[in-house]
């Protein structure tokens, strides 16, 4: 029998106005490594003491609530994408867990029923979505059902300043306000609207205006991750628009091309902010399912 191998991408969620609907696929990756029948699940990795090896893992729970019937196997895990720093790790394992339920269920579940399970699972839609189907997705849901539709970017990549210290998505949440006066959001959603035609009309220059100004979350969050306006601010100055906090935080992103991210990032550390700023890729295909027969 051969090997499956699943690969899904990171996520830089509520992308700009986007809150809980928008965000996009990263060039990093968990993968899984689907190998021979055992007695009981086994779950080899090297991430640490605190993430289960055996069917209590997220995958696997999430596999099997999927289908319950599945067998027992070997699974071999590998990851690059940070844990807790709004980058979609967990969302990561919940749709590495619907592929494998896919996979050894022989189920056939199509991208809309696995973003539909993806829902019903906890699965946040501007993490779901994108992980799926690669790029940046618009995605929206009624109860367990949701729509989604993949929104093309440029030929881009963002700089991701990644903090040393986890954000506790309870904490993240606290902060941000309960109600919002109708005006304010009638006119946060026109800007998220306006992000979403930019993108789909291919004007580059607009959806980066319309990433920054959401008024849902960001300001409340910037208060725990301080970073966002210092990193926004120093883009501004090499004339770089597209900065957004992603996620509930603390990961900060911003869009830009090689050249110029190469300059920021210089110019970033010189600021000696206490974290790890990367360059990285979009992704474009969202998760796959490669079978060694």
């Amino acid at each position: 029998m051969g090997k499956t191998i699943i690969r899904v991408p990171a996520t830089a969620a509520n992308l700009g106005p986007g809150i809980d609907s928008i965000g996009a696929a990263l060039h990093l990756y968990l993968t899984v490594i689907i190998e021979e029948k055992t007695e009981a699940w086994r779950v080899n990795h090297a991430l640490g003491t605190e993430i289960p090896r055996d069917e209590h893992n997220l995958m696997v729970e999430t596999a099997l609530k999927v289908n319950p019937d599945l067998p027992a196997h070997q699974l071999t895990v590998m990851s690059d994408i940070p844990v807790s720093r709004g980058l979609g790790s967990s969302t990561s394992a919940i749709i590495a867990g619907i592929k494998i339920a896919n996979e050894l269920g022989d189920m056939n579940l199509t991208i809309p029923q696995q973003l539909n399970w993806a829902v019903k699972l906890g699965g946040t839609l501007d993490n779901v979505a994108p992980a799926l189907m690669g790029q940046a997705t618009v995605a929206t849901a009624e109860g367990d059902e949701a729509h989604a539709i993949k929104l093309p970017l440029p030929d881009l990549q963002v700089l991701v300043f990644i903090p040393g210290q986890k954000l506790l998505a309870r904490k993240s949440r606290a902060v941000l306000p309960e109600k919002l006066p109708l005006q304010t959001a009638v006119h946060a959603s026109s800007v998220a609207n306006v992000l979403v035609a930019a993108l789909l009309k291919g004007d580059w220059d607009l959806a980066s205006t319309m990433i920054e100004r959401d008024e849902f979350h960001e300001q409340a969050r910037s208060q725990l991750v301080p970073e966002l306006n210092q990193i926004r601010a120093a883009a501004h100055e090499l004339n770089i628009t597209g900065t957004y906090l992603s996620g509930a935080g603390p990961t900060v992103v911003t869009f830009g091309t090689s050249p110029q991210l190469t300059i920021l990032r210089a110019k970033l550390a010189k600021l000696d902010m206490a974290g790890s700023l990367r360059v990285i890729d979009l992704d474009q295909d969202g998760a796959t399912v490669l079978t060694d027969a």
